[in-house]
């Protein structure tokens, strides 16, 4: 007894977090149990934490906790490890969990390693994952509680730091080789392309294209000006520079022109035999010095250089088209695939170009402009890159900033059919184009174009054609499914209004309507002319001549909607008192009992003017509007008057 009383005297051993362990075996509290997950290169990690420390403000005691390996051997145990079977399952794993998605082989490793979610949930354990996403992820895959900390991170940086030592197998460098080659594997993933929709080669081929533009030039120029010194009168003749330089690389030296030999050549450059002959005339007498030997080699060869640039510069741009008829084929049909690929070039991708908004479409290209104007105050530019194309240059001056708006608009458009489709064909870049044809004569002529619901139908029925035709297998959504979803999207959010208005009024229209018809007759108004009936009982009695007693007794508002059914089809009541007699003759001969009773209703409320003084200006006007008929509104006959005593019109002498 003694030596037992001296073993409870003892203090519990506490760890570095100043959580006591319970047990033999230094398990953490099963009400506080933590496991920790580990996607490392080669394979999944599940460890647990044994004494649970309190790392949330890093302090240094919790710092050489993890640094050091006793120490943390002590706190993190490894519970499995799973390695994985090959190097594309390891990149087709690690790829998941970049995206923050789940891999079956890692919900099938987190459900036989840990216990059930129920029972993990009643006892408070839960899943330490690094990333708050990727716990959510795994918690709907597996519904295993997970938590994403501090304290999660720092135990898994420990965990890192000591997994070669934790895990067997694992030391000698082979995590290191693992990790090495998972991350090749994985950067050549991510940095993958499709091979028949490249717009970064399209975005190459432009810029090379529009660099080749200009060293033609210059170095077309440059031919110019040095053959012009021995055959000057060449350049007047010729005015193209790629003829200019191929007709160099034919003739050479002038006095080749003595003879009428090379006439058929230069007429296949000329493709013009009259320019053909009037070349060898003034060839025979050129007014230009004499060149050498080595001086028309070293110019020949410079010819043939600038001839070789020109053909490849016409080879490049057919790659172009043919490139642009695969990435961006409709937005290339609209504007011309030179302006399409220099727009792609310009936001720097496709996917950026379908993000921008018409607006930053029409400006593409200009942007110093833009920004001069946004900083001295004056016109904004009305088009950039869109300048290029043809529909801005035929459009007047007055419309120019009108057709860059709606091209900029269905530019957007096309572009984005562009990279969402995934069979890509033209159809809607030539129905876009034809809309623009068609704004333009309007602007021109005032014709009406085709409204864009119509036009956008059509295409799409012409590109789900065209799908079915090059793909029979795949499924394409026809009009009449469409309708059948659109009607049943209907009555569900018919059903659900329906609901609502239940839920809200407690009954619905016709059970009011089937309440009113099977509760007993109420008395009816003959001449209801009003639907604002009031609930006040205590309500005064009004004048047998006013609305309020023309109305009936006073309403209760829980009948309104009765009173309102019972009184449909009834004459309104007339403001002249023939017409009241005729009201009251008619309502007599459909059913007098109701007649009657709205009268003796009548006669029994007091006259509301008795009620008041008979100074006030109210009680004058009141007498003065029932001494006679009112008199009619408009204007009063010529060369009459009112007679209020009689109530008629008479002559005004």
């Amino acid at each position: 007894a003694g030596s037992s009383n001296k073993k409870t005297e003892q203090p519990r051993r506490k760890s570095l977090g100043g959580q006591r362990r319970s047990g033999p075996g230094g398990r953490a509290a099963r009400g506080m149990a933590l496991y920790l997950l580990h996607e490392a290169a080669s394979g999944y990690g599940l460890f647990e934490v044994v004494e649970k420390e309190e790392l949330a403000g890093l302090e240094e005691g919790a710092q050489a906790s993890i640094t050091d390996l006793n120490r943390f051997s002590k706190i993190v145990k490894l519970k499995a490890f799973q390695p994985f079977t090959t190097a594309e399952n390891a990149l087709d794993n690690i790829m998941k969990v970049s995206e923050n998605l789940v891999h079956d082989d890692l919900v099938a490793f987190v459900k036989a390693n840990l216990p059930k979610a129920k029972s993990m949930a009643k006892e408070g354990a839960a899943l330490g994952v690094s990333v708050a996403p990727f716990a959510s992820a795994i918690k709907e895959a597996t519904g295993v509680p997970c938590q994403s900390n501090d304290t999660v991170n720092e135990l898994l940086r420990g965990v890192r730091l000591h997994l070669h030592r934790l895990v067997k197998n694992l030391d000698g460098g082979a995590s290191e080789k693992a990790q090495l080659g998972l991350g090749h594997s994985y950067s050549r993933a991510k940095v993958k392309f499709n091979v028949n929709r490249q717009d970064n080669m399209i975005i190459q081929a432009i810029c090379l294209l529009d660099q080749l533009d200009k060293d033609v030039n210059t170095c077309a120029m440059r031919v110019k000006e040095w053959y012009s010194w021995h055959f000057p009168e060449l350049q007047k003749i010729v005015a193209d520079s790629f003829m200019f330089a191929r007709l160099v690389q034919l003739i050479g030296a002038r006095t080749s022109l003595a003879n009428d030999d090379k006439l058929d050549k230069i007429t296949e450059v000329t493709m013009d035999e009259a320019v053909s002959k009037q070349i060898i005339e003034a060839g025979r007498t050129s007014m230009g010095m004499d060149i050498s030997e080595i001086d028309m080699l070293n110019l020949s060869e410079f010819a043939d250089r600038v001839v070789a640039l020109a053909r490849y510069r016409r080879d490049l741009h057919a790659y172009l088209l043919e490139k642009m008829s695969v990435v961006a084929p409709n937005l290339g049909a609209l504007i011309g695939e030179a302006v399409a690929a220099r727009l792609i070039s310009h936001a720097g991708s496709l996917v950026n170009l379908a993000k921008c908004p018409a607006s930053t479409i029409q400006i593409l290209g200009a942007e110093k402009a833009l920004f001069r104007a946004l900083k001295t105050r004056g016109n904004t530019p009305k088009y950039g890159l869109i300048f290029h194309s043809s529909f801005i240059g035929r459009a007047g001056a007055k419309n120019k900033g009108r057709i860059s708006r709606y091209l900029s608009n269905k530019c957007a458009i096309a572009a984005r059919i562009d990279f969402f489709s995934e069979t890509p064909n033209s159809i809607f870049g030539e129905k876009l184009k034809e809309q623009v044809e068609e704004r333009l004569n309007f602007y021109e002529t005032g014709s009406t174009p085709k409204k864009n619901l119509d036009v956008m139908r059509e295409a799409a029925k012409e590109a789900a054609a065209l799908v079915k035709a090059t793909d029979p297998d795949m499924e394409v959504d026809s009009d009449d499914d469409k309708k059948k979803k659109k009607s049943k999207k209907d009555k569900k959010d018919k059903k659900e209004k329906k609901d609502k208005r239940k839920d809200h009024g407690g009954h619905d229209a016709k059970e009011h309507a089937a309440a009113a018809a099977s509760a007993p007759p109420a008395p009816v108004v003959p001449a209801l002319a009003s639907t604002h009936l009031r609930s006040d009982d205590a309500e005064p009695a009004a004048d047998p001549g006013s609305k309020r007693a023309r109305l009936g007794p006073p309403v209760l508002a829980d009948s309104r909607l009765e009173e309102l059914i019972r009184s449909v089809g009834t004459p309104k009541p007339s403001k002249n008192k023939e017409n009241k007699k005729k009201d009251k003759a008619a309502a007599a001969a459909n059913g007098g009992s109701s007649s009657s009773q709205a009268e003796s209703a009548a006669d029994e409320q007091p006259d509301r003017s008795e009620a008041q003084p008979s100074g006030s200006k109210k009680a004058k006007a009141k007498k003065d509007k029932t001494a006679g008929a009112s008199k009619p509104r408009g204007r009063p006959p010529r060369g009459k008057k009112w007679d209020a005593e009689n109530g008629q019109w008479v002559n005004d002498p």
